[in-house]
């Protein structure tokens, strides 16, 4: 997958992020390792061209 740039951060509870290269698709997760893997799915369906999973919010 090499670097990806991504942007974090907490709010009301839960932790929201984006892809830096895909800033139009944010996903959120219940801890920073919950958002990473989220954000992982994201780059995975976003890098082979397939439509978002619906982790997208």
């Amino acid at each position: 997958m090499g670097t990806v740039k991504i942007v974090v951060w907490e709010e009301d509870g839960g932790w929201l992020g984006y892809l830096r290269e895909y800033s139009d698709y944010w996903t959120q997760g219940d801890s920073v390792e919950d958002l990473r893997e989220h954000l992982r799915d994201l780059y995975t369906d976003l890098s082979s061209r397939r439509t978002p999973s619906s982790s997208c919010r």
